[in-house]
């Protein structure tokens, strides 16, 4: 697996685990409700997961961006549904946004690389 992809996962489960092993009632039900959000309703996940993206996007948020670049990729998100999301958020958030777009599809790359093994 490609360092970049390997080390936010090994850190998000690592981080996640201590966290909840912490068993603060509201940080458990912070998770669940995140996890729930996520799930299939009206949207279908690939949606939701793009509508992620771009609100993680414009705030700026690089471990949450990274986060819903890989569950979208695992629903099929194409590059270019991907680049149409994040010019969205490039024009909502402005070009603050610009650098968190380049690490972005820096993770992207990371991500079309790993699939192509």
């Amino acid at each position: 697996m490609a360092a970049i992809i390997e080390e936010f996962n090994e850190y998000r489960s690592k981080m996640n685990e201590k966290l909840l092993a912490d068993n603060n009632k509201i940080v458990k039900r912070i998770f669940n409700l995140d996890t729930n959000a996520y799930a299939p309703g009206a949207l279908d996940v690939k949606t939701k997961e793009l509508l992620g993206l771009v609100a993680s996007a414009v705030l700026r948020c690089d471990d949450c961006v990274k986060y819903h670049l890989e569950t979208s990729h695992k629903e099929g998100v194409t590059k270019e549904e991907m680049m149409e999301a994040m010019g969205i958020a490039t024009l909502v958030g402005g070009t603050i946004v610009v650098p968190h777009l380049r690490r972005a599809y820096e993770f992207w790359e990371a991500l079309e690389e790993e699939a192509a093994k």
